[in-house]
């Protein structure tokens, strides 16, 4: 009987996310040689031609404005973003501008192989601020990342959530 509110509740929040239209468009960064992040994403905008895409991190503006602009797609929709260090602060260095723009509901883009760590942290760093996402995988050769991470990187989002710090290397945000 407990437990009937938390499974009524999480079943009113998938409900609603399933008709909650995405605002915009989050790319978690991954700079490859192949730019497959960026090239899926400029397909996938094309579909979407009123989103602002935000990118997190990634591959140098040059290559990734250049991926955009041969898709046919205008470079003022992004938003190149480089002060992430990691996954957890891929989402926490966005999360206040999209709040102050009023954005409740995003894709997120990241490979395969990502999407567990990118979801437990999307749903713990974007969901404290009420905002909905919708992954959509780009497809790799590459096998899921193990489950460690996802646990641990979590855990630095709910950390996060407590205290405004993330737990990232220091050294890395100079």
């Amino acid at each position: 009987m407990l437990f009937l509110p938390l499974l009524m509740w999480f079943g009113y929040q998938e409900a609603k996310n399933a008709y909650t239209q995405p605002q915009a468009v989050i790319v978690l960064g991954g700079s490859t040689r192949n730019l497959e992040r960026e090239k899926f994403t400029a397909s996938f905008a094309r579909k979407h031609p009123n989103l602002p895409i935000w990118i997190s991190g990634g591959s140098p503006p040059v290559y990734t404005k250049r991926v955009f602009k041969k898709a046919g797609i205008d470079t003022k929709r992004l938003h190149l973003d480089y002060e992430a260090v990691d996954t957890v602060t891929n989402f926490t260095t966005l999360i206040d501008e999209l709040q102050s723009r009023g954005i409740k509901s995003v894709y997120l883009i990241t490979s395969d192989f990502h999407m567990r760590r990118a979801c437990i942290i999307g749903e713990i760093v974007l969901g404290s601020r009420g905002i909905t996402f919708k992954p959509i995988s780009v497809p790799s050769e590459n096998s899921p990342e193990p489950i460690e991470k996802s646990l641990r990187d979590g855990a630095r989002a709910l950390l996060w959530v407590a205290t405004g710090y993330t737990g990232a290397d220091e050294k890395h945000k100079r």
